[in-house]
């Protein structure tokens, strides 16, 4: 990583892509700080660049880390400041919706969303995919997870493992994790459990995105809704791979920053299944 940031560094063009990388990879180990440090260092340096979309990308990659992290009003500000400069792109307009969904801003996600589907109702990944995640997102905050899943039931490969035109990586498989999330909340853990392990099992795509973190704390927290849910041996199973994933989540995240709400909420999780 040093060496190719050496080389990101001697090439101002880029130099924003470099910077995001880094500030994903930070974020992967739940360094969030210095993810945010980064991040804003690659939106100042794209800006620099005259590139205002890459800029205005780059902020809601920052919003839908805040937001999956458990920081809505961050995650808010961030996507705001992404439309701010930019509010005509695509790939803005669908990880603003994104994130604004994530942070429980239905009003602003649902905005955006009808704009996105006027504006491109004959784009294929749009109508099949992004749309669909968005839509879902909006079901699971108004506590409706068999709306969202019914959102997502047309989601199977080749198309959602497409790559995002517009991200610095090939795909963060965002709508495999809504789906999960979805699962998670209608109380099928076994049906979670092969969307976070989809995203588990596809790293060449997914790099160094949050999802590939968090998916191993959904995969847990599947399994332990399995274990909750079952009886006898299928019990047994189920909690040895929930608490096999937390600790999977739990030493990817060892040096993480302390205050982040979703690693509280792990670590919490995983000290009650350890004492169940």
């Amino acid at each position: 990583m040093a060496a190719q940031m050496q080389w990101f560094m001697a090439n101002p063009a880029v130099t924003h892509m470099g910077l995001l990388l880094s500030a994903d990879t930070a974020a992967y180990a739940g360094h969030l700080k210095q993810a945010r440090d980064l991040n804003r260092q690659a939106v100042d340096s794209a800006i620099q660049a005259d590139s205002r979309e890459n800029a205005s990308l780059w902020w809601d990659e920052a919003a839908l880390r805040e937001a999956a992290f458990g920081n809505p009003t961050q995650a808010r500000e961030d996507a705001a400041a992404a439309l701010k400069l930019t509010p005509d792109s695509e790939g803005v307009g669908i990880e603003s919706a994104l994130a604004d969904a994530m942070a429980g801003d239905t009003a602003t996600a649902e905005s955006l969303a009808a704009d996105l589907n006027k504006r491109f109702s004959s784009d294929t990944r749009m109508q099949s995919l992004w749309l669909p995640a968005i839509q879902a997102q909006i079901a699971l905050d108004r506590h409706n997870p068999v709306s969202a899943i019914a959102d997502l039931q047309n989601l199977q490969p080749p198309i959602q493992y497409g790559e995002i035109a517009w991200a610095a990586n090939i795909s963060s498989l965002y709508p495999n994790y809504i789906r999960g999330e979805a699962y998670l909340a209608a109380g099928q853990g076994a049906q979670a459990s092969a969307d976070f392990q989809a995203i588990l099992d596809h790293p060449g795509i997914v790099w160094n995105s949050w999802t590939g973190a968090l998916a191993h704390l959904g995969l847990a927290r599947a399994n332990a809704l399995e274990a909750r849910t079952s009886t006898g041996t299928d019990s047994d199973a189920a909690r040895s791979r929930a608490l096999a994933a937390y600790e999977d989540f739990l030493t990817l995240w060892k040096n993480a920053d302390p205050d982040i709400p979703v690693y509280r909420e792990a670590r919490e999780e995983y000290a009650k299944l350890m004492q169940a």
